[in-house]
């Protein structure tokens, strides 16, 4: 049965549209199970009916004609019930419907199972024999259960295609299709969509030796070139759209192609008889491998970059011809993957919106975006990207949702979304220098997290106080090997300048199991709970000493510097990082830097601290929650996981209590604390936060203005009384639906995206 199942994807897969798909599903599943009749009912969106699509043993003519309402019929059972219905003898059921064009009335037993994908009910899988006798038994259920589930994403992804041509299953024109991904970077655009691939494909390069070394050696040191001149080429056309300083995006590519880094790699491999195409086809595998084990988001989308330099070397190497690409005046760019070097290519002021199958709000592109202030949707599942050149989209960043081919209407809701918007924006602009303090005098400092110079610039440019986490392995994700001291002080003095006098948090080298590093590889059965953060670091004390040793000479002079212990999980491990901590500062004053003792810190982001913060803060001279990972390990939910991302909720009653508990122990012995992640960036969840007794909230600086003016806007007492409130509440949409109400009652409307009209809801009911 494997083997039959695994060819009947295979040729699903090949597929030309959704009709022949069905049509190979049905005559597979039927010969396969030796049974007299197969069937396909799907379910219509837009009438909620099922219709049958596709069959093998009644009569043809009754496709596409016969249909049952939602609950009709054994077929509407099993779809309501979202369960196999094994009948030995289906009329006798009192839910059997008969349809006579079919002429099933031939056929007594009945096995029909649900087609589910991502908890929607697409349609109902049905096979039917002709002998009462014959009950279709446990082994013939299960396979069909399988088929059904391993052809749910394929049926969802053909269905889709065709609804973005505009035609419903009954062959009706459709509009206002929708898909839902992650927003990227927040704003809404409506353009035409232009798809842009990647120019070369690494994965179909073959295996072979070589003879003439020095010949394959020649070829690729010209293809780095030409694509180190590619970048440079595009780095300039951005520059009148970006600050200098966020052009280092850039900057990171060209670093990549330094000899020390990817290349010198694949020279080595090409001496050793590999040929050039071959031989950077196994680096760039090896690359990836790494960065996709890593758990932490931001360095984990350098897969992106990676792959796509792969792409352009080959691309420069097979000397394939480069189609000149044209873009109308408002251009959505879309792709499997988009990286920052194809936003280049589109000529100055015609890029309007982006979209992206792949990746998530932690990479370059929507890095870039969010600097350029391009509405951007990321990790879109199911959507056939080919069907969406020349078409008009809607793309909104606020929710994270594409709209092939809408309406008048909906254009029209869009469009005021975005002039609402661009106003918004220009009214939080005096807003910059002015503290963060609530109208009863409650202050609230609001910090950024930061990972490159972008980042820096931007939260500059948006009032940020200071920055409460700065990521430090940005330096050792762009080397072959571990930095040396000096070239982290540079890099770490960057940052301490910039925000001088205001505190500037280093979070320790956090890497290890899930992110592990190309020149420092760790394979592990589970990363996510095996040797990573602070674990790696006490274990390899030379790493450490050397890193902090970096930090404390980078801030002579400014003294801004505060160190912050990533995962810690235990007391011993604070302990003997201070331990370290203390010697290095030392033995850096005996060698004549004038430098203060830092503040340091802890994260809290392992459950098991949420316990002993008491005692962490008594150590410490600071606490600060890292929200993300500690919901994504309260809740044992990756939201980088399509398939139990909804699962993952900041607005938790179980994340929500236990943020309660760690500023009120924090608290407790006197010690300040606060929290970076996506919550901190939310203005309900600002809220909640600063009622809680959250000291300082960091967050991406694009959130920090909207933030800002709805705490200076309020009293602590009335988010103290809302704070009360939802902690009585029991389901996270409910408590997150009576923030956003009471944030619309007080008059922050405008904050949150708007109540979308009639025709954006009905739009929602269309293919997701």
């Amino acid at each position: 049965m494997l083997s039959i199942l695994r060819s009947l994807v295979q040729e699903v897969n090949s597929a030309r549209d959704l009709q022949e798909a069905l049509d190979i599903i049905v005559s597979r599943v039927q010969k396969a199970m030796n049974t007299e009749v197969c069937s396909v009912y799907l379910l219509d969106p837009a009438s909620n009916r099922y219709i049958l699509m596709a069959t093998e043993g009644l009569y043809k003519d009754s496709v596409g004609k016969v249909s049952l309402a939602y609950s009709e019929g054994l077929v509407g059972l099993v779809g309501s019930r979202e369960e196999p219905i094994n009948l030995e003898d289906a009329p006798a059921h009192p839910r059997y419907r008969y349809f006579p064009e079919t002429g099933e009335e031939r056929f007594r037993s009945f096995l029909g199972v649900p087609i589910i994908h991502h908890r929607r009910v697409l349609g109902v899988l049905v096979v039917q024999q002709r002998e009462s006798s014959r009950c279709f038994d446990e082994g013939e259920e299960a396979f069909l259960v399988t088929v059904s589930a391993q052809l749910a994403g394929v049926i969802a992804h053909s269905e889709a295609t065709g609804a973005i041509s505009g035609l419903s299953l009954t062959g009706e024109e459709t509009q206002d299709v929708s898909f839902n991904g992650v927003p990227g970077s927040p704003g809404v655009a409506i353009g035409t969509g232009v798809v842009v691939y990647p120019s070369a494909d690494l994965d179909v390069v073959p295996e072979k030796p070589t003879e003439n070394i020095e010949q394959e050696l020649a070829l690729f040191q010209s293809a780095v070139q030409a694509v180190r001149e590619d970048i440079e080429r595009v780095a300039n056309r951005l520059a009148s759209q970006l600050r200098p300083e966020e052009q280092a995006l850039f900057d990171v590519y060209l670093r990549m192609l330094d000899d020390g880094a990817l290349p010198g790699e694949v020279a080595i491999k090409i001496r050793e008889g590999i040929w050039a195409q071959g031989a950077l086809k196994q680096v760039v595998q090896q690359y990836i491998r790494h960065f996709e084990m890593m758990d932490d988001l931001y360095l984990q989308e350098r897969v992106v970059d990676i792959r796509d330099l792969g792409r352009r070397l080959l691309s420069h190497m097979q000397e394939g011809e480069q189609k000149l690409q044209e873009y109308p005046e408002h251009t959505v760019l879309v792709s499997e993957e988009l990286t920052p070097a194809m936003l280049g290519e589109v000529p100055k002021g015609q890029l309007v919106g982006l979209v992206s199958v792949k990746g998530s709000s932690n990479s370059h592109v929507a890095i870039l975006a969010r600097a350029m202030g391009v509405p951007t949707v990321m990790g879109l599942v199911d959507i056939p990207v080919n069907q969406l050149d020349g078409r008009e989209l809607v793309v909104d960043g606020f929710e994270g949702q594409i709209f092939a081919s809408p309406s008048s209407d909906l254009r029209a809701f869009y469009q005021a979304i975005c002039e609402e918007e661009d106003e918004l924006i220009r009214g939080l602009e005096v807003l910059r220098d002015k503290p963060c303090e609530t109208t009863d005098g409650h202050r609230v400092s609001l910090l950024v997290n930061t990972g490159l110079m972008t980042d820096v610039v931007r939260s500059l440019s948006h009032g940020a106080e200071g920055i409460g986490l700065y990521r430090t392995e940005v330096p050792f994700m762009i080397k072959d090997r571990f930095p040396s001291e000096q070239e982290q002080r540079e890099y770490y003095r960057e940052q301490l300048e910039a925000f001088a006098p205001n505190p500037v948090t280093m979070r320790t080298l956090d890497v290890g199991g899930d992110k592990a590093l190309t020149y420092f590889p760790i394979e592990e059965e589970n990363p996510f709970l095996g040797w990573r953060g602070i674990r790696v670091t006490l274990d390899h004390p030379e790493i450490f000493l050397v890193q902090v040793r970096a930090m404390l000479k980078a801030s002579e002079g400014l003294n801004n510097l505060q160190i912050m212990l990533p995962m810690i999980s235990n007391i011993s491990e604070v302990e003997e990082s201070l331990h370290l901590i203390y010697r290095v500062y030392h033995e850096v004053r005996e060698e004549g830097y004038d430098i203060h003792m830092p503040k340091v810190g802890v994260m809290v982001e392992v459950p098991a601290a949420v316990y002993q913060i008491r005692e962490l803060a008594e150590r410490v001279d600071f606490l600060s929650v890292g929200s993300n990972d500690l919901t994504q390990y309260l809740l044992a939910v990756d939201r980088n996981n399509p398939r139990v991302a909804q699962l993952y909720h900041s607005y938790h009653p179980a994340v929500l209590q236990a943020l309660v508990r760690i500023a009120q122990d924090a608290h407790s012995v006197g010690k300040p604390v606060g929290i970076c992640g996506e919550l901190a960036g939310d203005p309900g969840g600002a809220l909640l936060l600063m009622a809680m007794g959250y000291d300082s909230l960091s967050m991406n600086a694009a959130s920090l203005p909207k933030v800002k003016s709805v705490i200076r806007s309020i009293d602590r007492e009335w988010a103290i009384q809302l704070l009360e409130d939802v902690l009585l509440l029991d389901s996270p949409h409910v408590i997150k639906s009576c923030v956003d109400l009471a944030l619309r009652n007080a008059g922050f409307g405008r904050y949150l995206r708007p109540v979308k009209s009639s025709s954006a809801a009905m739009a929602e009911q269309a293919v997701s």
